[in-house]
């Protein structure tokens, strides 16, 4: 049986692309895992957090809506941290909207929940979640509870949650609600956020889910060396501001986009009015 012998100079001609083909593949794979291990440092492990995993059947309807959701919303809008797209895409968003807004409960904006208050849209939430927690964060503050669904966000990722909400009905039922769903890390309570929970701090990281004037200074001085602070600020025009404290105690300040928060109420209306 007859078979196809290359020439000398053909021969040596296919071994210099084949080395070629697997330099290039090489290449692509060490971008690749470089670009994914970026994404994902920083979170806590799968043991160091303390995830809920709420029982009991699922309408197929909602894990197709969450997983567009996760897909077209937060990963095909540049939400990178694959630890951030899964815990969003474990949590059933429809039990923290009100009855009448489910059927809207992936879609991509903010829905009321009483009291003149939202849950926000779920792409901020990847955001601000992946903006707070590019570092390892064990305890974290989340100021604006709302629903709480920005505080089991946070619970899927951290050891430790601390959530206060100045509207004591939303606290109270999204204390109960949390513990219904089975989150053990987190705790509630009901009172003014502006300067912070002094008790349980420094934190490694705080997400404020309403817009001051300006940044609390008692947030800034609750953070951890290295940690981050994610807040809205402004009034007519809010930005979401990125506040990092370096090691050294030293404050770095980043505008990453203009966002439309409810504004912060309490203390903080009424220092700047």
């Amino acid at each position: 049986m007859g078979r196809l012998r290359l020439r000398p100079a053909m021969a040596i001609g296919a071994l210099g692309l084949a080395l070629v083909m697997l330099t290039f593949l090489a290449v692509a794979y060490l971008r690749l895992w470089n670009r994914e291990a970026v994404a994902t440092d920083g979170l806590p492990s799968e043991e160091e957090a303390s995830p809920a995993a709420p029982g009991g059947d699922e309408d197929p309807r909602w894990v197709r809506d969450r997983q567009r959701m996760v897909e077209d919303d937060l990963a095909g809008r540049g939400i990178r941290n694959q630890k951030v797209l899964d815990a969003m895409g474990r949590i059933r968003r429809q039990e923290f909207v009100s009855e009448d807004h489910r059927n809207q409960a992936y879609a991509d904006r903010p829905l009321p929940i009483g009291h003149g208050q939202t849950i926000s849209q779920p792409y901020i939430v990847a955001l601000m979640t992946e903006l707070a927690l590019a570092k390892p964060a064990g305890r974290v503050l989340d100021i604006g509870t709302g629903s709480g669904y920005q505080a089991a966000v946070l619970g899927e990722l951290c050891k430790e949650v601390y959530s206060i909400e100045i509207v004591k009905p939303l606290a109270d039922d999204a204390r109960a609600r949390l513990t219904r769903l089975g989150y053990k890390n987190i705790t509630v309570r009901d009172g003014d956020g502006y300067r912070g929970w002094p008790e349980h701090a420094p934190f490694d990281a705080i997400i404020v889910a309403a817009a001051p004037d300006r940044v609390p200074k008692p947030l800034v001085d609750q953070l951890a060396p290295g940690g981050r602070l994610v807040i809205p600020v402004g009034r007519f025009f809010q930005e979401l501001v990125l506040i990092e404290k370096q090691p050294d105690g030293t404050i770095k300040r980043r505008e990453v986009a203009g966002v439309a928060f409810v504004p912060m109420t309490g203390e903080a209306k009424g220092a700047h009015e």
